[in-house]
């Protein structure tokens, strides 16, 4: 799984992305900067969310979702934002929630 590293590739994905909410994930998706790139994911819990067990932990299982889905898609970049209620969800609910966001925004997920 590819993912987004550098600074200004996230920044380009958050204010040039499109915005989806869910309860559990809040997903931002923006085309890849070229034509051929492949696709990448990045995986993003504040600190408001809790200690750094708690955002790792949130992080894994939005990761987890991710690959249950075949994310990332080829010339998209995501964001994947971990909510408060992400930490006392199941892997099974956020499977659900982000193939719910990726109908909505028309992914194939």
């Amino acid at each position: 799984m590819k993912t987004l590293k550098s600074r200004s590739d996230f920044e380009r994905v958050f204010t040039q992305g499109k915005r989806y909410n869910h309860s559990l994930i809040r997903l931002v998706i923006s085309d890849a900067e070229s034509e051929g790139d492949p696709g990448r994911v990045a995986f993003a819990a504040p600190k408001r969310l809790g200690n750094a067990v708690v955002r790792n932990r949130s992080k894994r299982v939005l990761r987890e979702a991710a690959r249950s889905c075949s994310l990332p898609v080829a010339g998209k970049d995501l964001i994947l934002f971990a909510t408060p209620a992400t930490r006392s969800a199941s892997p099974f609910e956020m499977h659900e929630a982000l193939i719910g966001l990726c109908r909505i925004a028309g992914l194939d997920g």
